[in-house]
C-alpha cells in the first residue's frame, strides 16, 4: 500500500491506483519556490528527485500545457497555475466562513489577521484580512495569500504542532532540520518541544521576529465542534515588538473570541 499525504488528511490506496506520472509531474511543479524561481531541468532533477531526463520530459509538457514558460534553458511558472489556487479558495469553506472574521478583525484593530493550515513542513496562508488602516509594513514578506512560511518560526505553526498527538509530533520532528532566519529563530529541537509545550498550556503563541526582523506575531488554534485543530487564526503587528503582557490585553482575547465564534463552521 502507499500512503499518500495532502495537508492534515492521510488518504491511504492500493499500488495499482498510484499514478507515478501525477506524481513526479507535481514534485517537478512544487520544485519552484520564492528561492527557485526559474530552473533547469539539472536543478529540476535535483529538488524532484528525478533523473535529468525525466525531469526535461516533464518540464517540457508541463510547458506544453500552459503551466510553465521558458527561455529555452530555464523555466518559471505561468499564470495558469493560479487556477489551483482560485479553484480551492473560490470552493474551499474554511476561506469563505472565515473571511468576514478576519475583515471584521482588521477593521476593529487596524491590524492584519491571517487564517493557515499545515502542510507537511510549512503553514500556508488560506484567507487573510484587508489591510483597513494597518500599515502597509505589517503585511511583512511572504505574507500574502497562498504564501508557504516554515513551521518552526511561526507562530501559527507552533499552535498547530501544539495539536498533534505526541507520536505525530515525534514523527514530524524526527530528523528535522530547523533553519535559521533570524537571530531569535528557533533551530534546537529541544527547544522547540519546549515551546510546543508552553503553546498547548497556554493555547497561543507569540512569535517575536522568528520568521522576520521587526515582525511579531500572535496566533491561536481553530477548533471545530469536535474539538479538532483545522487551522490556526493570527495578527502580524510591526512597527517594535510589544509585550507580552500588552498583546494580552489588547489583542488576546479577541483573537479567542474570534475563534469561538467560528467554531460552528468549521
Amino acid at each position: 500500500m502507499i500512503a499518500q499525504q495532502r495537508s492534515s488528511s492521510r488518504v491511504t490506496i492500493a499500488k495499482p491506483d498510484f499514478i507515478e506520472g501525477i506524481a513526479k509531474g507535481m514534485a517537478v511543479l512544487e520544485s519552484f519556490d520564492t528561492e527557485r524561481q526559474r530552473l533547469n531541468a539539472t536543478l529540476a532533477a535535483a529538488r524532484a528527485g528525478l533523473t535529468r531526463a525525466a525531469a526535461r520530459r516533464h518540464l517540457l509538457t508541463l510547458t506544453h500545457l500552459g503551466y510553465l514558460e521558458t527561455d529555452g534553458s530555464y523555466f518559471w511558472m505561468s499564470p495558469k497555475v493560479l487556477r489551483f489556487s482560485g479553484s480551492y479558495l473560490a470552493s474551499s469553506r474554511l476561506p469563505r466562513a472565515l473571511q468576514p472574521t478576519l475583515n471584521r478583525l482588521a477593521a476593529q484593530t487596524h491590524e492584519s489577521f491571517s487564517a493557515v493550515v499545515l502542510d507537511g513542513e510549512e503553514v500556508v496562508i488560506v484567507a487573510r484580512s484587508g489591510n483597513y488602516g494597518a500599515p502597509t509594513r505589517a503585511l511583512a514578506y511572504g505574507l500574502h495569500l497562498g504564501a508557504r512560511l516554515p513551521v518552526h518560526a511561526t507562530s501559527t505553526g507552533c499552535v498547530l504542532l501544539a495539536s498533534m498527538s505526541a507520536a505525530n509530533l515525534g514523527a514530524w520532528l524526527k530528523g528535522r532540520l530547523l533553519p535559521r532566519l533570524t537571530p531569535h529563530t528557533l533551530t534546537q529541537t529541544k527547544a522547540l518541544r519546549q515551546r510546543i509545550a508552553q503553546v498547548r498550556a497556554d493555547d497561543y503563541c507569540i512569535a517575536t521576529e522568528e520568521h522576520e526582523l521587526g515582525v511579531q506575531a500572535m496566533a491561536v488554534p481553530l477548533r471545530n465542534m469536535h474539538g479538532h485543530t483545522v487551522a490556526a487564526l493570527n495578527v502580524v503587528l510591526a512597527g517594535g515588538p510589544r509585550s507580552e503582557a500588552q498583546l494580552q490585553h489588547e489583542l488576546l482575547p479577541l483573537l479567542f473570541e474570534a475563534a469561538r465564534e467560528v467554531r460552528a463552521m468549521l
